[in-house]
């Protein structure tokens, strides 16, 4: 039987699948870390796939790579890193995302433009951070890459030219997402000189080989891959609580949201991925589980004693600061703290706060495509907590369907692989294997106090900045 190997390299880690290209069925899997931070040299991603395809590499028949979307690969004339990468979630560059939204003339004109409007997510932000505060690197830039076009070149063979997908291509800043093209301009503008770009591959397209012989398919942003994994349809929302928290579905119209809160994204297929997201999402849990000294399974317990509302105590969970809505320099604020507060209660509020930034998330695609989902597919590690689970459906007042437990962008990125190997039209059809529905009362007086805190952050923000 054909095998095809799916690769994911994300903000923490490698993972990399072996899957049956025929069925989707996994046959081995492998991972490794990668460094902390929001700022990491980008060889320890190829260093990090080396060890997690280790023993799986040499038995694939075709290889795909889906990566961290938006992060600043910056390379020198001989391809070396000319700075460590940045990375989605370093906010350092909200001003250079305002001055180059003013610069295409506004929030509306940058999603005609782009299919988004730019946050300090967005790889041009960070390409003019670079020139305003380190103008002998920029001067030094000649190539510049997303993290899963650096890591997929190094996986092809020697002499293959960069390449990447219009799928992660959208999440730049300079790509005309609704066309399907470069902006090199846009580029030019963002760093203050021209640069080269990788090669935009066609969907199911094949990019050359691996050194061992196995065909290497474009490979994609970490979001296309996990909706290629599950495939996603327009009929779904699907709802990922990772370091971040996504919304997204998948479009044959693109969006061009000038409020900013969808962004425009292109898919891996051909087609258009809607999507809102939150820069906190499962480090919420974290975070509280560590200050009540507990693990999460504890930390589940004692939310589910507390009762909705979390007995009157609100969080907006902003810790370092929020994308969605775009507040970079937000930090976290609790409002209802009484001498009764429980630990449930505050237990409990952590959940409410992440499921409500959520439910916002999945109301603003439904308004921007205008298609109620037959169903919302919720994944992440953050959906083994009973407390998730429990409070899931109550907040985002819809059914919820769980896939299986999986590295469901490694399995886009093989789903790809397995698509350029058989040369069809689209790639092939795998079962998704589900582990059941969530249903609950709905509970819509959680949200109503939780947007009550969120729209009043605005007015205090005017009075109080939050971060120097």
């Amino acid at each position: 039987m054909p095998l095809v190997l799916g690769v994911d390299s994300s903000t923490q880690s490698t993972k990399a699948v072996l899957v049956d290209a025929d069925d989707g069925t996994v046959v081995a899997q492998r991972s490794a870390p990668h460094p902390p931070g929001t700022e990491v040299d980008p060889r320890a991603w190829r260093a990090a796939y080396d060890a997690a395809t280790a023993g799986l590499l040499d038995r694939a028949d075709a290889v795909a790579v889906a990566g961290q979307q938006h992060g600043l690969v910056a390379l020198d004339v001989e391809d070396a890193p000319v700075r460590d990468a940045l990375l989605w979630n370093d906010t350092r560059s909200a001003a250079q995302a305002e001055q180059l939204i003013a610069e295409l003339g506004g929030p509306q004109a940058c999603a005609d433009a782009l299919g988004s409007v730019l946050v300090a997510s967005f790889t041009a932000t960070k390409l003019r951070w670079v020139r305003d505060n380190e103008p002998d690197r920029a001067a030094r830039v000649a190539r510049v890459l997303l993290p899963h076009d650096y890591v997929s070149l190094h996986a092809a063979a020697p002499g293959t030219r960069p390449f990447t997908d219009r799928g992660d291509a959208s999440g730049t800043g300079y790509f005309a997402t609704r066309d399907g093209v470069w902006r090199p301009d846009l580029a030019a503008a963002a760093i203050g000189h021209d640069v080269e770009l990788p090669e935009v591959l066609a969907a199911g397209g094949v990019a050359g080989e691996t050194a061992g012989g196995a065909a290497l398919a474009a490979g994609t942003g970490d979001n296309m891959g996990a909706a290629l994994g599950l495939d996603l349809t327009a009929d779904d929302v699907l709802v990922s609580i990772g370091t971040s928290g996504v919304a997204s579905s998948i479009s044959r119209q693109p969006v061009a949201d000038g409020t900013g809160t969808v962004t425009g994204f292109a898919d891996a297929t051909g087609g258009f991925l809607p999507m809102v997201t939150t820069m906190n999402a499962a480090g919420i849990l974290d975070l509280q589980a560590r200050w009540l000294g507990v693990d999460h399974e504890e930390l589940a317990r004692l939310a589910l004693e507390s009762t909705p509302g979390a007995g009157g105590l609100t969080l907006l969970p902003y810790y370092s600061g929020e994308r969605t809505p775009n507040r970079p320099d937000a930090v976290g604020t609790w409002h209802g703290l009484t001498p009764s507060t429980s630990r449930a209660d505050l237990a409990r509020a952590a959940f409410e706060a992440l499921l409500c930034s959520l439910a916002d998330a999945v109301d603003a695609l439904v308004a921007a495509t205008g298609t109620e989902p037959r169903r919302i597919l919720l994944v992440g590690g953050a959906t083994r907590s009973d407390a998730v689970r429990a409070l899931a459906p109550a907040i985002l007042g819809r059914e919820i369907v769980l896939p299986e437990p999986g590295e469901y962008v490694a399995r886009g990125a093989a789903r790809q692989a397995a698509w350029a190997l058989s040369g069809a039209d689209a790639p092939p059809a795998w079962p998704l294997p589900t582990t059941g529905v969530l249903t609950a009362d709905h509970v819509p007086e959680v949200r109503e106090r939780y947007a009550a805190l969120r729209d009043g952050l605005d007015q205090l923000d005017q009075l109080i900045p939050h971060r120097p």
